[in-house]
């Protein structure tokens, strides 16, 4: 079952060339959720990733499960983590089923590692509490700093996947209009779109200049409201009533 899953895990350290932009984004984006979410309340999260945003959010929910399918991210996140209180499930996304509904539910860069998106995002309306929120970030192939590469020459197509995406194991990358579009697709309205850290820099450029905490969260706070220019997209969906 893990095979696939755990030959991706060296990317899920810091030894990760990209881990600076990975560590801005993963701590900012639960702590924005949450902003937007009353505490208590239960969680439903995919993926366990780099294992920032499950142990913050446990100590936000009062319920918690998160499912991964990888014995070594799982492992991993138990040995940093140890007294983390959400509950992990082993499982694939497209097999995991419960009888128990959420009040949120978060694909946490999870959409773009997957092999059909639509069919996650399908099978987990169902896992919705009524008046439920999702919640998707992933990747913005359309990014600031992306469109500086293209006009530079440097990128030839801004869908590419680059180094750090294959690292992590990423089968697509995202623009603002096909998120929207795949969320309206399988049946969800958009009712929130936020971009998450606005980027003008390439990654080595941007630890050259060893800018301080406040300029970086700066970064993230202006690129709420310019999610198409943002290294990532943030955006919360509702179940369309049938």
């Amino acid at each position: 079952m893990n095979n696939h899953l755990d030959r991706f895990i060296a990317a899920y350290g810091e030894g990760f060339s990209y881990a600076f932009d990975n560590n801005i984004m993963l701590n900012w984006y639960p702590e924005r959720i949450m902003q937007l979410c009353p505490a208590g309340g239960s969680l439903l999260e995919l993926g366990v990733g780099h294992g920032y945003t499950s142990n913050r959010f446990s100590q936000h929910f009062s319920r918690h499960v998160v499912i991964d399918g990888s014995t070594s991210v799982i492992e991993q996140f138990h040995s940093q983590y140890p007294d983390c209180k959400a509950k992990v499930v082993q499982a694939y996304f497209e097999d995991f089923d419960t009888e128990e509904r959420f009040d949120v539910i978060v694909m946490g860069f999870v959409l773009e590692h997957v092999a059909n998106p639509q069919l996650v995002l399908q099978r987990y309306k169902k896992f919705l509490a009524p008046g439920g929120r999702c919640f998707i970030a992933v990747p913005n192939g359309e990014s600031l700093h992306r469109r500086f590469g293209h006009a530079a020459g440097l990128l030839g197509d801004l869908m590419a996947l680059g180094k750090g995406d294959l690292e992590l194991g990423h089968e697509r990358l995202y623009s603002l209009n096909s998120l929207s579009g795949e969320l309206q697709e399988t049946g969800y309205r958009v009712v929130r779109k936020e971009g998450i850290f606005l980027k003008p820099l390439t990654t080595a450029q941007l630890q050259s200049l060893h800018l301080d905490e406040n300029t970086i969260q700066a970064m993230c706070k202006v690129g709420i409201d310019y999610p198409e220019l943002s290294c990532a997209l943030l955006l919360e969906a509702a179940v369309v009533a049938q």
